[in-house]
């Protein structure tokens, strides 16, 4: 699998596909130099380093940020206790909220820098 796309169309069907959509474009919006790649057979965002990653669980997407414990949870939503990623746990196209994921979103390039 070399791309975003081909990942989607084999590995995920119906609202994970919507999901992944959501962050992709939020991603674009927020992270606009950073390069959509393949890392570890999932999608991630790549700049200098690796910016964030998502995969896929049965009931959710996770979006991860690499450096994600060196972030600020004003919102609340990260989740996570090791030394650097922090995540965030997506059921519904309604859970990218542009408003807050953006927030990290930012965080996350600038700590990329």
């Amino acid at each position: 699998m070399r791309t975003v796309d081909e990942y989607v169309a084999t590995h995920l069907t119906g609202e994970q596909a919507d999901i992944v959509a959501a962050v992709r474009s939020l991603m674009s919006r927020h992270a606009p130099d950073a390069r959509e790649v393949i890392s570890s057979g999932s999608p991630a965002w790549r700049g200098n380093k690796l910016i964030a990653i998502i995969s896929r669980s049965r009931t959710h997407i996770t979006l991860a940020f690499a450096r994600g414990a060196d972030l600020t949870d004003p919102h609340g939503l990260l989740d996570g206790v090791g030394k650097a990623t922090r995540h965030v746990k997506l059921k519904r196209v309604s859970d990218v909220d542009e408003g807050r994921l953006a927030d990290y979103v930012r965080q996350a390039v600038a700590l990329d820098q």
